[in-house]
């Protein structure tokens, strides 16, 4: 391909993959923005009357719970945001998506369908079995299609955004975590009252160590799921519409939703069998995810590869490097071993973090020829050639 072609390829593939696009949550215009502000905006304020209402008896299980769910959920937070490596979403959007989770999902969509259904099947089949079995057969679809509505509010807000699964699988992720997340600050606030607040944190504390330790096999991961098999139902510019694998990961979200909650009356009494339980669901929900992941990335590489492709031609990259950048995690580690000794590791592992600055300064200005993306490939050359910053060179932000 001659320079022209690989240029008219770069800018085709920012076009596409929307790279490089910021997000505008202010649109007055918009229907769906004024939907998300008053379905988030009541569940918000549901969700701050029933913590005053609760914090002057249960204040210090209140307190304790919303402290280590909000260490647990910036973790999570860093985690999802270091895979969206390549056309990475604008931190308002994943902002507004957290929000949707935490509280339109939560707060003013599940909460009312899951006691509505859950009474349904106490009609039709019986209260005894309604109690054991209405929650595994409500959540999944209650929680996750108000969830997957926030994605569809998204999509309306931001259009040029969400344009692959990959988008839906992010974005999913990060609604599901805010759920997550003030559900169960909700648990443990529910957990510190069952002993009349006499014993509030302890009480608490053993609701709060349960969800944390089987929370990545949790809402983020289910509404991942859901979400990319959303953008597979739907179709989007740069995603074809893949009519079944969209429904088989709405499904199988929904699946192991619901086993999960169910999961008790698999287990019975045997706390041996449901320790089993917990472990094989965690895992087989940790492959699916992540052979979801390894499914729907390829596609975001290949636009990594054709931003980059015109750096490697006038040799701003070599061919190696913009490989390794576009590679997954096994090429990656390939490509930081080369370097000769932990100094040269080191330097590799910068290079690689350079080459995706460089990849979102050329998105953000359209592949044209700013200083920002003078910067970056400066950059490049200077790692690339061992030699320190200078005051000079102060990053541009982007």
């Amino acid at each position: 391909m001659t320079g022209n072609d690989l240029s008219q390829a770069r800018f085709l593939a920012i076009e596409n993959s929307g790279w490089g696009r910021d997000f505008t949550f202010y649109q007055p215009r918009n229907l769906a923005f004024w939907v998300y502000l008053l379905i988030t905006g009541s569940g918000a304020m549901l969700f701050v009357s029933r913590i005053a209402s609760s914090y002057p008896a249960y204040g210090r299980a209140i307190a304790v719970t919303a402290l280590v769910f909000a260490v647990y959920g910036a973790l999570f937070w860093c985690f999802v945001a270091h895979i969206d490596r390549y056309a990475r979403q604008p931190t308002k959007l994943l902002v507004v998506a957290f929000c949707w989770g935490g509280f339109a999902a939560t707060w003013s969509m599940a909460s009312y369908a899951n006691d509505a259904l859950i009474g349904i099947y106490g009609k039709v089949f019986g209260h005894a079995w309604a109690q054991d079995w209405g929650a595994g057969l409500a959540a999944p679809f209650t929680e996750e299609t108000a969830k997957g509505f926030g994605l569809l509010l998204i999509i309306a807000l931001a259009p040029r955004l969400i344009r692959t699964a990959f988008d839906g699988f992010i974005v999913g992720a990060f609604l599901g975590l805010g759920f997550e997340i003030i559900e169960d600050i909700a648990y443990g606030m529910n957990a510190g009252a069952s002993q009349f607040g006499t014993n509030q944190v302890d009480a608490s504390m053993s609701t709060v160590v349960l969800r944390v330790a089987t929370g990545a096999t949790g809402h983020l991961l289910y509404t991942a799921l859901f979400c990319a098999g959303l953008v597979y139902l739907l179709g989007r510019p740069a995603e074809p519409r893949r009519v079944f694998r969209g429904l088989g990961l709405i499904v199988a979200a929904m699946l192991l939703h619901g086993f999960w909650d169910s999961m008790a009356n698999f287990a019975g009494d045997s706390a041996l069998g449901g320790v089993a339980i917990i472990a094989a669901t965690m895992i087989i929900a940790l492959w699916i995810a992540a052979s979801v992941f390894a499914a729907a990335v390829p596609r975001e590489r290949d636009f990594l590869g054709q931003i980059l492709a015109p750096e490697v031609e006038s040799g701003v990259l070599t061919a190696e490097e913009a490989a390794a950048a576009c590679a997954n995690a096994k090429g990656r580690r390939a490509f930081r071993r080369t370097g000769t000794g932990r100094a040269g590791r080191a330097r590799n592992e910068h290079l690689l973090a350079a080459i995706y600055d460089l990849a979102d300064a050329l998105a953000a200005d359209r592949g044209g020829e700013t200083p920002r993306v003078e910067f970056a490939r400066s950059e490049i050359a200077r790692i690339r050639d061992g030699r320190p910053a200078t005051e000079a060179q102060l990053p541009i932000r982007i």
